[in-house]
Parts: structure tokens; sequence; C-alpha cells
């Protein structure tokens, strides 16, 4: 029974609170509407980050017949004058015990700190105090944008994102205002005045609401709440009182912090799970509360009549008194706002694209269509003058037109222009390689005709989706800030992404609250992944690959984790109710929103400084583009800084060019390396590097078995690299595609094609669909009137099944696949037989514009590295990142390099090349050693002793300080200038370093004072170089007699180990003594080899006292390997481990 009239016109989620409020906007919207409610107000604090998950829903329960409305607001952070704010927070900052008050830290998540909103509590210059917004209208819903907006710049923004006075002048018109709650305008005057008594409340309230009827008129409201906490009351009594005195109208809420009643618990322990590690305020307990009752307040959707029971059961228990009739009429007022003063709207979801890429005099068709007949003109080979490329831009630009794409299209080049002036983009990514267009404006720099790469694979004239073009660049965050001081943090808006809770760390936090002991729930935690990954794949029928599975298939599949939950079935409980909700905000790896004004159509937040947008987009979620706006993914690709690295190197060694500019560079690559000019059938290219298997930095062919195919496959051509990338794979490799495909490519005339059109689409890929293209190709070819787009759409509903929408769609298609087979006089047995090829390879098909494109990436870094190996190496050795460094060095000396050892007066910042066999390392490899101290050493070298480096006039010793002297010493670098006035490096070390001498008579003295300290051990030198550098100096440790040995008894390393001869070899790094379950000591060992890769063992059963293993010595060792715990051995060490040297 629901009889009051009431609407719910304060509510969070935990979407926009997170920490506070919890739950999506869609759960409390559906309990709103099971619970009698017809409408509800989403009022997060500070943002409106859950708005867009808000639209979507409602527009989904409409469709689903359920007449509910959405409203659109904020909980805003409030203080009356920013101004006046900054004159007090710079006296704090002049005062150094206040100045210890203050935060400037910024996030994209505000966790609500009742501590300071809800007390009188907490320091003046932290605290904010809240005011609801609602809009009325879409003026009023862009005001608050701006307000929000505004909200996270400048002066507006400190710990949160605040709102003053001169903000809502500027942006109320379209905007209703509630006091809000405790934390409340009005609030913030019981609080601060409550000692001054209640006069002093009052005349206090009387200015704000004078303020507030000035900026809002009769859209200002008194907010009244009902809960079990006696300063609500008091502060109800003041409301009712000033409101009255002024005419004020007055409405009740529930401030509704969660979805459902019985979610109260969940949010209890979801509140203080975002204060762990943040340090426990003192305002929450930790301990979780036993009842909704011990907490004072029930917080969720409630209906009128439910408000109505609130109201009479807590001011009974706090013994005040209210007007019925007049309490009833807050309820009902609220109502009357929903459903007469706001109207029912869903937010403005025009496409806002920047104006300026479309010049004055044009239409945006028009200059669409001038830009790219030019770039077809400009295009190699005279391709304007052939008919196939005329027809097909023509048919292009008449689709994208019809589809309002111009625009689009004009902003990518806009990107790609820019891109130009300042780093490498990629020839293409995606299925947009596929457009002639995107060709002939340089987006893309693959010839889609050439390659028979298929436009309606990219965009159908019949789907609805905008077009997504995949950018790579090679530094991604670099032309993002550029577009952006450029074009206005107004138009560019990098996309927000949202972390949520996990299930590994929900499971050790929640267990936290529940006493349970850490080796239990860290048991759980790491056994769970294995025991669920391999049965998930199974029931997916993946046999290759890596696979995660998802939160669902581990609580199924784990039968410790089940078996955990089992025993605690509130964990169990939590866990589910949790997973996935919000926990803080980080920044899309490429994606950014380009428009005009975003800052008045979207509410803009910010991280650390940097706008972002409120609303996420993704793979698995779509929220920007529903509402109408475009992401564009500027995405970054380390191997084009590595092209770019080369062709440095390349100018510099071979052209003379000591420090080249970016310009040059980019001539170089335009002139040698661009798809349209390169000689991409190189066969000498092709036979160097992919036949003979020289892999170094080749893009795609870093992983051991994509290098065994190519050298099984033997590739010869871009559509052969092609095909090999995506046979490798999980899903074809299972299927064993890549041995049947190496059998075709070296037989080719036992393949049997079913007729000339079969054979005309699947000769390149040797009689295999590999990929989609090929399908929709087909589809088109054989059957009736089958158009490409309804090709390219059967590949998305070859694997639906069931009686739904897609299934339908598949079954027209086949109709007329086989209907059009019949006609070109194929039998049924052979055009259904063709039909399940279709079914059975849409699983394993791959994009052939994705797949030609990186594959001339592939081809690109072959071709640089066959005719310029040296340069290639060394960037290569720049690119590879410190937890590779040490392999990447190994694949170098087994290429036939020396590596010259750090020396400070010839190591550069990047890896030097002395001729085309030497290498010299750089200074950057060096931990602790930062880039400043190295501007410092190339400026003023060379050093000839070591009085030229420690009193050098020009040298900033602020810069090349002590600890830098220090790890040069130790990494090596200064070895050079050891001379015979030492008596070893250890003796050099302490003199200059350890003990740094200011002056010259003071290294004098120190050269006799640490005389005897001598060398340093080799075990030293070891762990030096190995710690400094992230270098192991195997050939300090495995010497030419050990090396030897290895050989001669066919002894691998650990990480080429092979069970059949149940020995390897290792050298041991670092020994962990750690106890299992049972209370047994075990060790766990962390060992590398002269692959430079890094492998744990345990080794059970050990005793202590009596069971040693040296670190860097080399080690024979009879290991077992399991594929859940890795390799173990067992029982005394002796047993298992011997000692090489």
């Amino acid at each position: 029974m629901n009889d009051i009239k009431f609407v719910g016109l304060h509510a969070h989620s935990g979407v926009g609170s997170p920490f506070d409020g919890f739950g999506k906007p869609e759960e409390h919207m559906e309990f709103c509407y099971a619970n009698g409610g017809k409408a509800l107000a989403l009022t997060d604090h500070g943002n409106q980050n859950g708005l867009a998950g808000q639209v979507l829903h409602a527009k989904k329960m409409i469709k689903q017949g359920k007449d509910f409305k959405p409203i659109y607001g904020v909980e805003a952070y409030f203080i009356p004058d920013v101004a006046e704010w900054r004159e007090i927070y710079e006296q704090h900052k002049a005062d150094k015990k206040k100045a210890r008050q203050l935060d400037d830290g910024q996030s994209g998540t505000t966790i609500e700190n009742e501590g300071e909103t809800k007390s009188g509590g907490g320091s003046n210059i932290n605290r904010t105090r809240h005011l609801v917004l609602l809009a009325m209208n879409q003026t009023g819903l862009n005001n608050i944008f701006k307000l929000i907006s505004e909200s996270y710049t400048g002066e507006y923004f400190y710990r949160k994102p605040r709102i003053d006075y001169s903000l809502l002048k500027k942006h109320n018109e379209g905007i209703i205002a509630l006091s809000a709650c405790l934390g409340g305008v009005y609030a913030g005057c019981y609080w601060s005045k409550r000692d001054e008594g209640r006069e002093a409340i009052l005349e206090c309230m009387r200015e704000v609401t004078q303020e507030m009827v000035s900026i809002f008129g009769d859209r200002w409201y008194g907010e009244i709440q009902w809960n079990n906490i006696p300063e609500q009351h008091e502060l109800n009594k003041y409301v009712i009182e000033v409101c009255e005195e002024f005419d004020v109208k007055v409405v009740s809420t529930v401030d509704s912090h969660y979805p459902n009643p019985n979610a109260w618990r969940d949010r209890e322990l979801y509140k203080r799970l975002g204060w762990l590690g943040k340090g426990k305020p003192e305002w929450l307990e930790m301990t979780l509360p036993t009842s909704a009752e011990e907490i004072g307040y029930e917080l969720y959707p409630k209906n009128g009549d439910q408000v109505w029971e609130s109201y009479k059961e807590y001011s009974k228990l706090n013994k005040v008194t209210y007007d019925d009739d007049f309490v009833m009429g807050t309820l009902e007022e609220t109502h009357d706002i929903a459903f007469n003063r706001i109207e029912k709207f869903y937010p403005d979801d025009t496409v806002r694209l920047p104006d300026f890429v479309v010049p004055a005099g044009y239409t945006e068709d028009e200059y669409l269509k001038r830009l790219t007949f030019k770039g077809l003109a400009d295009a190699p080979n005279k391709v304007h003058k052939d008919q196939r490329y005329v027809a097909r831009l023509e048919h292009e630009l008449k689709v994208i037109a019809d589809r309002g794409f111009s625009k689009y299209f004009l902003t990518m080049k806009a990107i790609t222009d820019k891109t130009n002036e300042i780093q490498l983009s990629g020839p293409g990514r995606g299925s947009a390689a596929g457009s002639l267009v995107a060709y002939c404006l340089g987006i893309t720099q693959v010839d889609p005709i050439h390659y028979g790469l298929l436009f309606s694979r990219f965009l159908r004239s019949d789907a609805e989706d905008y077009p997504d073009i995949d950018y790579d660049v090679s530094n991604p965050m670099a032309l993002k800030e550029t577009l952006i001081e450029e074009w206005g943090d107004n138009v560019v808006v990098p996309i927000s992404n949202w972390n949520t809770l996990q299930l590994r760390s929900l499971i050790k936090d929640i267990s936290k609250f529940y006493d349970i002991p850490f080796a239990e729930s860290n048991l759980v935690t790491s056994k769970m992944l294995f025991e669920a990954t391999p049965i998930a794949k199974k029931a997916h029928g993946i046999k290759a690959g890596v696979y995660t599975p998802t939160f669902e298939e581990v609580m199924e599949y784990s039968d410790t984790l089940r078996s955990f939950l089992k025993k605690y079935p509130d964990v169990k409980t939590h866990v589910e109710a949790l997973h996935g909700e919000y926990r803080s905000c980080s920044r899309h790896a490429g994606g950014v929103v380009i428009g005009e004004d975003l800052n008045k159509h979207m509410p803009l937040i910010a991280s650390k400084g940097v706008r972002q947008t409120p609303w996420s987009e993704g793979q698995n979620v779509r929220q920007l583009e529903p509402m109408g706006f475009i992401k564009f993914d500027i995405l970054g690709l380390s191997t084009l800084r590595m092209i770019e690295d080369c062709i440095t190197k390349i100018l510099q060694r071979h052209h003379g060019v000591e420090n080249p500019s970016f310009d040059q560079v980019k001539e170089f690559y335009d002139q040698k390396l661009h798809p349209s000019v390169l000689d991409l059938d190189d066969q000498a290219v092709y036979k160097n590097i992919f036949h003979k298997g020289r892999w170094v930095g080749i893009f795609q062919f870093t992983e051991q078995g994509a290098q065994r195919f190519a050298l099984q496959a033997q590739p010869r051509s871009i559509i052969d690299l092609s095909a090999i990338t995506s046979i490798y794979r999980p899903g074809p490799l299972s299927a064993g595609v890549d041995k049947d495909y190496v059998e075709a490519k070296e037989a080719p005339n036992s393949v049997r094609y079913l007729n000339e059109v079969v054979k005309e689409v699947t000769k390149e890929t040797h009689g295999f669909l590999i990929f989609q293209e090929q399908i929709a190709l087909l589809a088109h070819k054989l059957g009736k009137n089958l158009t490409l787009d309804e090709g390219n759409l059967l590949r998305k509903v070859l694997t639906k099944k069931g009686t739904g929408k897609g299934h339908e769609v598949k079954e027209k298609i086949k109709e007329k696949f086989i209907e059009g087979c019949r006609e070109k006089g194929i039998i049924d047995h052979d055009s259904y037989g063709l039909w399940r090829t279709f079914e059975y390879f849409s699983g394993y098909g791959f994009n052939k514009s994705h797949a030609v494109s990186y594959s001339l990436i592939s081809y690109q870094c072959a071709w640089l590295s066959y005719y310029y190996a040296t340069e290639w190496m060394a960037a290569f050795l720049d690119k590879e990142p410190e937890t590779r460094k040490e392999k990447a060095i190994n694949l170098a000396k087994q290429h036939g390099y020396k590596i010259r050892p750090l020396d400070i007066n010839t190591s550069e910042m990047t890896w030097k090349i002395i001729d085309d066999e030497t290498l010299v390392a750089p200074l950057t490899t060096i931990k602790g050693l930062g880039e400043k101290a190295i501007d410092q050493i190339l400026a003023n070298r060379p050093f000839n002793a070591i009085e030229e480096l420690l009193f050098n006039d020009n040298i900033v010793y602020s810069k090349l300080n002590k600890k830098a002297l220090d790890v040069l010493c130790r990494g090596g670098a200064l070895d050079n200038l050891i001379d015979d006035r030492f008596t070893g490096s250890k003796h050099f070390w302490y003199a200059t370093c350890v003990d740094r001498p200011r002056t010259r008579k003071n290294l004098s003295n120190h050269i006799e004072k640490y005389r005897s300290e001598g060398s340093f051990s080799e075990e030293e030198q070891i762990e030096f170089i190995a710690d400094l550098t992230g270098i192991f100096p195997m050939s300090k440790v495995l010497n030419a007699s050990v090396q030897s040995r290895l050989d001669e008894l066919y002894v691998p390393a650990i990480s080429d180990y092979d069970a059949d001869l149940m020995v390897c070899w290792c050298v041991p790094r670092t020994i962990t003594v750690k106890k299992s379950k049972n209370n047994r000591t075990y060790y766990v060992v962390e060992v590398v080899d002269i692959n430079s890769v890094v492998t744990r063992i345990r080794c059970w059963s050990v005793d202590p006292n009596k069971d040693r293993i040296h670190l860097n010595r080399p080690y024979m060792i009879k290991p077992r390997y399991d594929d859940n715990w890795g390799f173990s051995t067992y029982g005394r060490v002796n047993n298992s481990w011997m000692l090489l040297d």
C-alpha cells in the first residue's frame, strides 16, 4: 500500500558517491519502481558520474513498459565565497602549524568525509557544506554541467569540487535547490553557531536564506529528514522556523544511500573499505554494526508511506513533536516538484564534434570530398585514374554523408595532421584500414583496394553505431597534451576509466572485518585462479593461449574458494554484493572525447589537474556514445618509438645529422619506410629475418610460439604475414589450423577449391578461411542479391543460436546464399557444406584490415633489422623495459655484438654505437642516477682523472650529488678513473664517494685513510651490478669451464626445462624462508639463467640449520614441475641441488 504521494529528491549511488553511496543507479531505480515509486532523483556528491547509467536505464525501463521518471541532480559541495577562502588559505600557508592542515591532492573520486560535513569538527579551511541541485529542464541540466565542470578547476577545487554564491548567480536558471542534510548549508549554521545559542543559529540561517532566495526565488526549498539522530531533529525545527519566516517551502527527503532495505550491511562494509589504507577517521567506527537500528537510519528509496512511518517512529523516539499536516505537506511537495515543476526529458544527445575542422564556405560533406579527392590525386601509382578507386571513393563518401559522419572523419584528419608534426603514426589499426577515405586523408597508410580490404567491414550503410578508428602513435600522452594545449581543455577531454572492486582484494579485505586468519584468505586467493582457469578454458573449448576466467567462473570452478565461502557465508554475501562496485578513477589508455564546449554539455571532472569525462567507454562499458559523445582512441605503440629511435641513429651514423629533428625523421620514414614506397616483396628481408629467425624487436614475433610458426610457414608476402598472425591465436591454434595451413602452403597443388569464386577469394590463404572479410566476400559473390553489407552482417550473426533477432537475420541471409549458389550451379550438398564452413571458421576468422596493417609494421621492423642491423639493435635495447633489459642484452650478445661496460666518458643517454659490432650501455641503465645528474656529466666530460669530476667549477653538485657518485662508482662507470694511487675499487669508492671529499687536500687524506680497503669481492661486484643495473653478470658466475661441462652433459637452463631430461641448471639470486599451513619450513628460491629469465623454485621439507643454498653460484638441480605450483624440489637440498663451481 502506498497512498502518500512522495518522490525521493535526494539519493546517492556507489557510482558518483563511492564508499558512501552504494549500488548502481539502475538498482536504485528498479527498487524504487517496485516499491511504488514513479520517479527518483540521483544527487551524488559533487558530480554526475552516475547520470549516464541513470539515463540509459530510464530509457530501458520505458521500453519495458515501466513508467518511471529520472530526475537529474547533484549534491554539490558549497562554500560561500571562494575569494574569501583563498585569503584564509594563504594565511594558513604562511603559518607553519596551520599549513599542516592543508591538502592540495586531487582525484577524480571524492570520498565523502562525514566528520567534516556532518558535524562541527574538522578544520575550517577544509570544511564544505552540501547543497542539492535538481535540473528542471535541459537548461537547468546544462547549468549543472557548467557548475560541476567549473567546480573542478582552479580556485574552486580544493580537496573537493566546490561552488559558491558567485557561481550560482551565473548558472542557476532552470535549477531547483534544496538545503540538504546534516551536512547542508543550513546545517552549517547549526554546527558553527551551536555554542552561541539559538538566536545566532537563526541569524546565520536567515543570511543563507536571503542569499539563496535572491538567487533561486521560489526554487529554493528547505530540506528536513527523518532518522534517529537527535541533532537532525534540532536542525529540522530550525529549518521549519526559518522557512516559515521567509515563506519558503519545505520538503522531506530520505537521502537514500543504498538500493534496498537489505543492503545496509553491504553499504556499511563498503564505506569502511574506502577508508582502508587511508587511516581510520575519528567519526567512523570500523567494527560493523549489527542492525540498521544501531546506525540510526534507513537510507533506501522509500515510498511515501514508509517515509511517514519513519517520521512517526523517529520523532517519537526523540520525543520531538511536529505538526502532522505540515509534515504531510513536505512529503506531497516532493511529488509536486517532481511532476509539476520538473520536466520529463532525456539529456540532449546531439553529437558535438568541433566546428573548426570545417572551414568557412564549406559544408562538412563538401570539405571532406575536397580533401579526399585531393588525397587520391596525390596517392602513388596514379590510382586517381583508376575507375575502381574513384567509384569506391564516391561510394564511401555517400555512406559517410548519409550517416552524418563527415565531421568525424575531418576531426580524425585534424588529429592526423597534428600527429605528423610531432611523431610517427602507424599504418593502421582495426577495420578502419578498409576505408579508402581514411587512406586518402592520411589517417591510414594502407591501400585498401590493393589488399582487398572491405569498407563495409568498417562501416555498413545499414548500421547505427559511429565509426571507431583506433589510431596508433609513438607517444600518445605527448599528442594528447599537444591537442589539449592547442585546441583547449573544453574541446579535448581524456576519457575516465572506473576501477572496481575485484574478487581477490575483496576476499582479503572482507576477511579482515571477520577476523579470518590472513593465511587462510591468502591461500584461497593464491589458488582460485589456478583451479578455475583450466576448467573455464575447457568449458569454452580453448586449448591454447592465455585465458582469464570471469568472476562467475572463478566462483563456480574453484573448489578452494567454494569451500571457503561455504565456511564463511557472510563473506560470500558481501563478495557477491560488492564485486564491481566503484573504487577509484583512472584514465583511459588512449581515449579522448573531442567536441565544442564540452564543459557545457557534460559535467566534467578532473584528476591531478587533468580534465576527464564523468562517463566511460570501453569493452564492457558504453556510456559516452549513447549520450552523444564520440570517443577517439589515440593509442601508444612502443614499436613506433623504436622505429623513430632507429631512424634517428641512421641519420646520425649514415647521413651526418648530429641531432636529427622530427621533420628529418619523418622525411626518412616517408621516403624509405612508408608502405606506399617500401618494397614489400623484398625476399632478402623475408629470407634473412623471418626464415632465419632473427626476431630482435620484430613486432608481433616476440613470442616463441609465433616465431616457431613463422619458421614453419616461411612467409614471403604481407598476406603470408597477415595469415600467420591471424592464425596464431587461441581459437585457430586449438583447432589445429596452423598445422593444416603449413601443409597446404607447402603443397598448394593439393588444395581443392569448390569453384573459381572460392578460389579467387581464398587462394591467397591456400584454401582456408582465415579472414572475416573472406566470409563476407563469398556470401556476397555466391548469394542471390546479397550485398557486402549483408555479408559483413553475416560474420556477426553466424554464431547466434536460438530464435532471437540475430538468428532470424542469419536464416534470411542463409536462404539468399543457398538460392544464389543454386543459380550458379552449386549443388545443395556443397553449398550447405560451405555454409557449415562459414559457421566453423566464424569463431576463428580475423579482421584482415587489422592483420594487414600490423603485418606492415612487422615488415618495417624486419626491413630496418636487415638493412640497418646495428641501429635497430641499439633502438631495441633502448626500448626494452627494465624487466626485460637483461634478456635483451643477452640477445644482442647472441647476435654477435660486444657490449662495452658503463663508462662515464663514453656512455650516453641511450645505447651508443661504436661500430657495427660494438655497443656501449647508457648511463640511464644505472638505477638511482637521475636525468639531471646525467646532464651534468654529458655537459662537462671528458674526465681524465677523478679530480676533474669531483672539483669541477662548471658542475652543479646539487644535481650530481653524493648519491649519484655512489651509484656511478658501484655500477662500474668510474672504473676508468681508478689510477695507481688506489689499491682497488673499494679503496676508490671509500675515498671518493662514501666519504665525499670537498677539496683536493681532503681527497689526498682520504686516499691514505682508506688504503687498506683494497678491492670489492667478486660477490660484492655481482650484487652491485645486478642491483644497480638490473643486469645479472652471468659471465662472472658461469665461467667457461662450467659452461663447457653443462654443454657436454646437455644440461639446459631452467627456462628451457625439459621434463624428459629431469635436470637443469640455474643461479640462485634470493632465498625466502617460509612456513606452510602445517608449520613446516620451506624455501622460495628465485633463480636466473643464461636467458635472463627469473624463475621461482619451492624447496620443501628443508632444515634451515643444515640445508644451505649459496647465492650467485651455479647449480645443477633435479626439480619437479607442476602447472599450479611451478618448480619444486623435495627433501634435503644436497639430494636435488649440486654446486657446479
